[in-house]
């Protein structure tokens, strides 16, 4: 597998103190004489951003210790002076107010130990239509509605030609839609965003792109043309392929700002005089496929000059302007091409193309056929003993549904036999590694194919490799399965739900977070989850919610579990931490206490029946006891079948639910403190010892033996402090027994895994941590890789022994296991928010004789990197500019290190093993 950047975009579819006499050697890098890395809130360009107080942040100059002052001037008149303080994330904009349409550029020198440095590079931000006054373009539906069947309605092509009298010297267009629109200025692609405008609460907020289009206007003749299609706001969603679940109708919304050489703008947008048709894509859903004939494409219809007399007018309607918001986080972009490791022909009419990797994406096709030639592309993850694509695996079937549902993931092409014409689904996303094209007279290549990768444009943060190459190819699976669960929204998987469900991304967001920075795209998901919170406080399984599956659907009970729900404390939780981002806790702070509040009245005013039936009277702890409501449990346990799905439903979890409930509860004292909010942090405090002490009083007996005897609830009780530290010892030792019981293989599902094997570790027992890391039988990580899989597989059997794959082999949710391999193994460990101040303590083991892990943290690179030479242990740790660092070697001996490169020795009297 080779992965290339993506090609450009085609307009059709194409430890140790010193004095201990232990080697530490300190080598600073090299220094850069001013700040620099600046950034606007969580993004690298912001254009087109909504908030009045952006706030700002950059790196110190290399090697500076510390940033004792800073001083921030703009272009447009504001000049914080000399302001005394170490803060440089997050600093908020306060100068003059802000326009709409408002460029401001930025600098910022510091003090440091180093002196005063150089200015910056000039930052930039710019602002978009902040008010609803500014808008002046109207929304505009196409004259026909494109019908038919869910999943089958074809896009429309809207278009409208414009005079530009005077030259131009700046332009952007303003655009979002009700669905997924794709914009061109005169034949000319605008952007390199994909899926816009996103996926979003679109009851309460539809996102606004703004894209710089100065060189694409032209003096003379212009044309804005638009291919919209369903998306998520009225294509199939959600694992019951349920349609229009914000409306039955697309509309489209655009504004193009021109600003000329003398100073003077004008304004053109969507309204009167918009032209509509359907042409070339008969038919785009993002679940069930694209499919394009271009023998229908209107060729020319994006340019000026087009006769679209035969078209309809498009019709004017009132959508309003309320809810129109910016992202605060990167666009989903084709992010890489992947080039084909073979494409064999199996029969006479069916040939299969294999990517060597499971990605989120679709295929880029250039060889077409002769005209007429009809193409039909189906995508999955595995072949079948015929060397077949097999979707079988991803096609939905669960209790609630009456019969298993389509898979979906085909797309197909009529070949206009015209040269250079080019293949592209852009209103389709798939996850796949293999594709069967069926329907070619030709032999394909690997260079008639691409798999284009697709999803948000994170920027890569963190990387790991060991000695061990299985376990650097799950740590890349682990990494490709966040990168096809990322796009727009955090998924479960890319293909059979695509779900954005809570509890996947609270236990996976820590790892993510080391991964890439997912500030942004994190924050723009928790607003809808507030959103879509319940007015009793129940948090929704997944956000964006539908109607399908929401508040008003027939599987409503099956929202507000514990572990899913907490996602709205946790995920803000971990945000803070990695990114010391505060705010985004005060914007949750509402949904937290909600939630908290549903829980915490569950336990006061409900019991579970057959709690009630063997206790009648219930326990004074009962009042901190939740033991009722619909829950999840730990999920996909290793050989755990649900043949009743009722019962299953209807059984006590309160083990889990209870262990939440004192866990978030924890947390939002944490939170209030950081918020300033003393009396809330005391409140919480209490709470979370009533809850903490109410499961201790249920599940944990006089011999101090746990109840359920579960490896995930021995992991819980000591990864959520709910267990007496007098006790710790003993649970970690009756965890081991039921790891031996097991043949030393987890026994965990789905909340528990992320935790396992640092409860080992953090209790003495490193080596059982890394046995189980390193198993290779079933249930294990490294079965994974032994059996082909390029991503992390949702069943612990995603594919059994004969080959035969299980539901989707494309869920990061057990990869959380890597982030074991950045802190333990490498031994990278947060201290303070944002890295600030850290520690580095590798705990080598599993006969590895080497590691390295690296973090690009919000103050600059972290590095670890060690060496085991028989009993000689090598260690080189390098700290970025304006953090602080605590150094823990395998002997215990410990230091402190500050800006630089720095390299450790130290024998060790035992080798790990």
């Amino acid at each position: 597998m080779k992965e290339d950047p993506p090609a450009p975009h085609h307009s059709q579819a194409r430890g140790e103190p010193l004095h201990r006499g232990r080697a530490a050697e300190a080598i600073l890098p090299e220094l850069t004489s001013a700040p620099h890395a600046l950034r606007v809130e969580h993004l690298d360009e912001a254009l087109g951003i909504r908030t009045p107080a952006p706030r700002l942040s950059w790196r110190l100059p290399g090697g500076a210790r510390a940033q004792e002052a800073y001083r921030l001037t703009t272009d447009n008149g504001w000049d914080t002076g000399w302001v005394d303080s170490g803060e440089s994330l997050l600093v908020p904009y306060a100068g003059p107010p802000l326009a709409s349409s408002q460029r401001v550029g930025w600098t910022v020198r510091v003090r440091t130990e180093l002196g005063e440095s150089e200015p910056s590079a000039p930052g930039r931000f710019e602002t978009g239509l902040l008010w609803p006054e500014d808008w002046t373009a109207s929304w505009i539906e196409p004259g026909t509605m494109p019908g038919g069947p869910k999943g089958e309605r074809p896009a429309a092509l809207l278009r409208f030609e414009f005079d530009v009298a005077r030259p131009v010297a700046a332009a952007r267009l303003h655009a979002t839609a009700q669905g997924i629109y794709e914009a061109f200025l005169d034949g000319v692609r605008v952007g390199d965003a994909e899926l816009t405008p996103g996926w979003t609460q679109y009851d309460a907020r539809l996102q606004v792109q703004t894209f710089d289009v100065t060189t694409s206007v032209r003096e003379g003749r212009n044309a804005l043309a638009v291919i919209l299609a369903d998306g998520w706001f009225r294509g199939q969603t959600g694992i019951t392929r349920a349609a229009d679940q914000w409306g039955d109708r697309l509309a489209l919304l655009l504004q193009l700002h021109l600003t000329h050489d003398d100073g003077t703008e004008s304004v053109v947008g969507t309204g009167p005089g918009w032209r509509s048709s359907v042409g070339h894509v008969v038919a785009a859903d993002l679940i069930a496929g694209e499919r394009v004939d271009l023998t229908r494409l209107p060729r020319g219809w994006e340019r000026p000059g087009f006769d679209d007399a035969g078209w309809d007018d498009a019709a004017v309607v009132e959508h309003g302007y309320a809810g129109l918001v910016d992202s605060p986080a990167p666009p989903v972009r084709r992010v890489a091409e992947i080039v084909p490791v073979s494409v064999t022909r199996i029969d006479g009419d069916r040939q299969v193309v294999d990517l060597g990797q499971n990605i989120n994406g679709w295929v880029r096709l250039t060889d077409l056929g002769p005209a007429g030639t009809a193409l039909t592309l189906t995508h999955g993850e595995w072949l079948g003993p015929d060397g077949d694509v097999t979707t079988d695996h991803l096609r939905p079937a669960v209790p609630f549904l009456p019969e298993p549902l389509p898979a979906g993931q085909v797309d197909s092409v009529v070949s206009a036999g015209v040269p250079g014409d080019v293949f592209e689904p852009r209103r389709a996303t798939h996850g796949f590694r293999y594709v069967r094209i069926e329907g070619h007279p030709g032999e394909l290549s690997p260079d008639d194919v691409r798999g284009v990768v697709v999803h948000t444009d994170m920027r890569r943060t963190g990387t790991f490799s060991c000695s061990d190459e299985r376990v650097n190819r799950f740590h890349e699976a682990a990494v490709w399965s966040l990168r096809g669960n990322a796009c727009d929204v955090p998924t479960d998987c890319p293909h059979r739900e695509r779900g954005p469900w809570t509890g996947d991304w609270q236990l996976y967001v820590p790892t993510a977070a080391f991964l890439y920075d997912v500030a942004g795209f994190s924050t723009k998901w928790l607003r809808d989850v507030a959103l879509d919170q319940w007015p009793d406080g129940t948090v929704a399984n997944m956000s964006p919610s539908t109607r399908g599956e929401g508040r008003e659907s027939p599987v409503a009970f099956l929202n507000g579990s514990a572990g899913w729900g907490d996602a709205a404390v946790i995920v803000p939780w971990e945000l803070y931490r990695a990114y010391g981002d505060v705010q985004v806790l005060e914007e949750m702070w509402p949904t937290v206490v909600r939630w908290l509040e549903r829980t915490e009245r569950m336990a006061r005013e409900q019991r579970h029946p057959s709690r009630a039936a063997a206790r009648p009277d219930p326990a004074p702890h009962e009042r901190y006891l939740v033991d009722t409501g619909f829950h999840w449990g730990e999920w996909l346990v290793p050989g755990e079948e649900i043949d009743d799905f009722p019962a299953w439903v209807a059984a006590d979890k309160g083990d889990v639910a209870t262990a939440y409930f004192a866990h978030s509860a924890r947390l939002a004292s944490r939170i209030a403190d950081v918020l300033g909010r003393p009396g809330d942090a005391a409140r919480y405090a209490e709470l979370a010892d009533r809850a903490r002490d109410a499961w201790r009083a249920e599940y944990v007996d006089e011999r101090g033996r746990l109840t359920p005897d579960t490896q995930a609830n021995h992991v819980r009780a000591l990864a959520f402090d709910l267990v007496p530290d007098a006790l710790r010892p003993a649970v970690a030792e009756r965890l081991v027994e039921l790891i031996r019981k097991a043949d030393t293989h987890l026994g965990t599902g789905f909340l528990a895994t992320p935790f396992l094997l640092p409860v080992l570790a953090d209790s003495g027992h490193l080596d059982v941590a890394y046995e189980l890391l390193l198993q290779d039988s079933e249930p294990s990580w490294l079965v994974m890789v032994d059996r082909g899989a390029t991503t992390v597989w949702e069943r612990w059997n995603g594919v059994s022994a004969e080959g035969v794959p299980h539901e989707s082999l494309n869920h990061y949710s057990k990869g959380a296991v890597i982030s074991f391999l950045h802190r333990y193994t490498a031994g990278i460990e947060l201290v303070e928010p944002a890295y600030r101040r850290f520690r580095v303590r590798p705990r080598p083991g599993g006969g590895l004789t080497s590691a390295e892990a690296a973090h690009e943290s919000p103050y600059g690179r972290i590095e670890s990197a060690w060496t085991l030479d028989g009993d000689r242990f090598a260690l080189r740790v390098v700290v970025p500019a304006g953090t602080t660092a605590e150094i823990v070697l395998p002997d215990g001996s410990v230091d402190g290190a500050g800006p630089g490169t720095h390299t450790y020795n130290c024998t060790l009297e035992e080798t790990p093993r």
